[in-house]
This record gives structure tokens, C-alpha cells and sequence, in this order.
């Protein structure tokens, strides 16, 4: 079984930094594109980044140049660097990765979500 567990997200005031990790664990044979997602309350669940097997990144313009997403193949693990964060990025982030488990097929997996709060 394949899972997603992600770590990072906490409380912090506009304009400072935090740094998002989601490490996908299990019995994995390859991984496809990874991504971040995020979803403010009441809101749907937006893209905020992503990025294939060769390290071609897509961001959201509300992120770009403040956020940056990159990822370690070797430890199956991606990453999102969220600097200048504004109030308005307050929301939970969801990890999102296209995986083949060994001796399976290719499906779409999603963390649990981590919160992201900045205070003004």
C-alpha cells in the first residue's frame, strides 16, 4: 500500500517562510507528477504547484515567485518552499502524486493535509 504523509505546516506571521515536505511511503515502483494542492474554508481545492519526474515545475500565479517546489526522486519526497506568505495563503495543503505500486497500476494518491495559518 501506498501512502502520503506530509509534514510542515504551522502558524506563522505575513511575510515569513515554511517549508512543506510530503514523503510518499509504501511498496513503490514509480512516480509520475507530484504536486500541492491547497483549499481555504469553504473554498475548492485549487492547484498550487507541480512538478513531473524530470524536475518541469507549474505554479499557480498567485504563488509565483514567492513559492517554490522541487523534489528528491531518490527519497520519493516533494517539497514546497513557501516564502512572503500572505494571510491570504492561509489554507490546508494537500499533497497530490501519481504512483505505480510495485505489481499494481497507476493511481492517484493524496496526503492527509496539513494547515497553513498566517496571521496578519
Amino acid at each position: 500500500q501506498v501512502h502520503l504523509v506530509e509534514s510542515g505546516g504551522g502558524l506563522v506571521q505575513a511575510g515569513g517562510s515554511l517549508r512543506l515536505s510530503c514523503a510518499a511511503v509504501g511498496s513503490i515502483f514509480s512516480i509520475d507528477t507530484m504536486a500541492w494542492y491547497r483549499q481555504g474554508s469553504g473554498d475548492q481545492r485549487d492547484l498550487v504547484a507541480n512538478i513531473n519526474s524530470s524536475g518541469w515545475s507549474n505554479y499557480a500565479d498567485s504563488v509565483k515567485g514567492r513559492f517554490t517546489i522541487s523534489r528528491d526522486n531518490a527519497k520519493n519526497t516533494v517539497y514546497l518552499q513557501m516564502n512572503s506568505l500572505d494571510p491570504s495563503d492561509t489554507a490546508v495543503y494537500y499533497c497530490n502524486a501519481g504512483v505505480r505500486p510495485r505489481g499494481g497500476s497507476w493511481g492517484i494518491y493524496w496526503g492527509q493535509g496539513t494547515q497553513v495559518t498566517v496571521s496578519s
